[in-house]
């Protein structure tokens, strides 16, 4: 009997067709996305131009204020380059010196990394005099005095004298002290309202990407409970927060009150386009002892490294985005170890990954060498199966059904083996998709055509754009597809056709996979994709060895009879399923039956 061991002509015929209509569709979208795009441009400028009308008011709220008037102080160490304002007595720049911005003029990662500049980051302290009036630090002009790695910065309102002292430490640390006195001959508040207004600066390639992870971080419970928020609104009115922290792909900018902060609540807006990727604000009340305000808080300006976030024994930790759970686990005592120890024998990152991948492959090679003996049983029954097909074709399907395990349970195949190495993948892949985006160690690494492996490969450009897809093709997604496709075909030469009418047919499904597959990492990091190419590549290559050195179809098929001649004792899993379909078939005759009475 003929067996389908790969593509057939109709099936060919239907993925043809289905990629026409697929890019169709895209092109046919394509003119009317450009013209909607247009004028969506036409809004947002119009609407750039009333916010700087907005922003230009903001900045004004104190008349007395004058350019001339404000001041600017310094701190610098290896780490961080810091400068103070005296509107607002705050940070108004902060550049982390040892890494770099990308540059999406020149494609390349050569500008300074600023994670406030331009006015970008806004906060002060707000509560009200006597009369009922509101006074908000972030109005007032203060002196700035430095003092070795200090600068103090002083403001007089009335009788009462405020004071902000800031102090750079090592590990992007920025020691940062409120002092008042006469304050309580202005005020009856026991509380002050903190209020932070940040926008993320666009710091890496992958626009999407980085966006996605820019979020709030907090934690709260004495450091013990962390969370984060990447939703419109953020509340967490019945929580004290030991820190609140604006999270982007590789860095966070994060205010940590002694004290903590009450009443926290914030939302957040995402920027389409430009220099600013979200736009956030938080809100937070801090305590006042006699109407006096005076704290302790630290500013962190930090990368995202977990070695670095773990020395600080503040939870920061939690801000990397590993995963939950088992998922956080494999990233944190697994893939980054791994790729840690092989990285230190001096090899670049993309084979670095490519070993990885193989250690990865080996450690799963038994799941999959007893995958690869399931589908060769089944091939070698697969006769049998079909000869049952063809003498109950007209027969009821629950019968067909029951036949067709009874030659399973006969020849020892176990079909819910084949589902193990499925399960198995999708733990590995959620944490490589965590893994390769948020690896600061990946970051600006290229390797090949791709200049950051964290984010996607753009040597194929597009003069237009494709919806899902961008403007740009991934070569690594690119050349991933492929192999994936070449290993679908491989592997569904065995699987078996739906024999009732209306069901789909699977075969065609998995051919469609790696086209969506595409429309995934294309805008994913590359790394990623590469990692997928290598691993689907040596699957192909295993395959071939499994087939033609180690498995023999001759032993496999003298195995199943003697299978067939042992006594077979029904497993738990396999005497439920014949009770299910044996009551299933029972309830189909009753009705059958009722049916005929009718």
């Amino acid at each position: 009997m003929q067996q389908n061991n790969g593509i057939d002509k109709s099936q060919m015929i239907s993925f043809a067709v289905l990629c026409l209509v697929l890019f169709g569709f895209m092109f046919y979208f394509q003119n009317k996305q450009s013209k909607e795009e247009q004028v969506k441009a036409q809004q947002q400028k119009t609407e750039q131009a009333k916010n700087a009308v907005k922003q230009t008011q903001a900045s004004n709220i104190n008349p007395n204020v004058t350019p001339g008037a404000i001041q600017t102080a310094s701190l610098s160490n290896k780490e961080l380059n810091v400068e103070f304002s005296s509107l607002g007595g705050q940070v108004s720049k902060v550049q982390l010196a040892e890494y770099k911005a990308y540059d999406h003029k020149t494609d390349k990662a050569d500008l300074p990394l600023y994670l406030i500049d331009k006015k970008n980051s806004n906060y002060g302290f707000q509560f009200k005099d006597k009369t009922g009036k509101v006074i908000n630090t972030k109005d007032l002009v203060f002196t700035p005095a430095v003092n070795g790695n200090a600068v103090t910065m002083t403001a007089n309102y009335n009788s009462a004298v405020i004071q902000f002292v800031y102090t750079l430490l090592p590990k992007y640390t920025l020691d940062f002290k409120v002092r008042t006195k006469g304050l309580a001959a202005i005020t009856a508040d026991n509380k002050a309202d903190f209020i932070w207004d940040y926008s993320v600066r666009n710091l890496e390639k992958g626009r999407a990407q980085e966006q996605s992870h820019s979020e709030f971080s907090y934690a709260f419970n004495n450091y013990k409970d962390y969370d984060y928020d990447g939703r419109t609104d953020m509340n967490e009115e019945k929580e004290t927060l030991n820190w609140i922290g604006v999270k982007q792909q590789f860095f966070s900018s994060v205010i940590e009150a002694k004290n903590g902060f009450t009443q926290s609540k914030g939302n957040q807006e995402t920027i389409e386009e430009g220099e600013y990727l979200k736009k956030l604000n938080f809100e937070g009340f801090v305590q006042m002892t006699g109407s006096e305000l005076n704290q302790d808080f630290t500013w962190y300006f930090m990368p995202l490294d977990l070695p670095l976030l773990k020395s600080y024994d503040k939870n920061f930790d939690e801000i990397l985005p590993l995963g939950w759970s088992f998922i956080g686990w494999m990233n944190r005592g697994f893939f980054m170890p791994m790729y840690n120890f092989i990285a230190s024998w001096g090899i670049t990152a993309g084979w670095v990954i490519f070993l990885m991948t193989i250690i990865v492959k080996l450690i799963l090679s038994p799941i999959m060498y007893k995958q690869h003996k399931l589908s060769a049983m089944m091939k070698v029954i697969r006769p049998e199966i079909d000869e049952v097909n063809a003498k109950l074709k007209d027969a009821d399907p629950m019968k067909k059904q029951q036949a067709t395990m009874e030659i399973y349970r006969k020849a020892g195949v176990n079909q819910m083996a084949g589902c193990l190495p499925a399960l198995v993948q999708i733990p590995i892949f959620y944490a490589l998709f965590r893994f390769f985006p948020n690896f600061i160690d990946l970051r600006g690494q290229g390797f090949w055509f791709a200049k950051d492996l964290t984010a996607y490969d753009d040597l194929i450009k597009l003069p237009f754009k494709v919806p899902f897809l961008g403007d740009h093709l991934s070569v690594f997604a690119l050349a991933c597809t492929i192999v994936i496709l070449i290993y679908t075909v491989m592997t569904s030469g065995n699987m078996q056709q739906p024999q009732q009418e209306g069901m789909p047919n699977m075969k065609v499904l998995m051919y469609i996979f790696p086209i969506t597959f595409l429309f995934f990492l294309n805008t994913s990091a590359s790394g990623l994709s590469w990692y997928y190419f290598v691993s689907n590549a040596i699957n192909i290559l295993i395959i071939l060895v499994i087939k033609y050195v180690i498995l023999d179809e001759k032993k496999i098929h003298a195995q199943i009879q003697a299978n067939k001649e042992k006594p077979k004792a029904e497993g738990k899993f396999q005497k439920r399923m014949r009770e299910m379909m044996e009551k299933a078939q029972d309830q189909q005759k009753i009705q059958e039956q009722q049916r005929k009475k009718k």
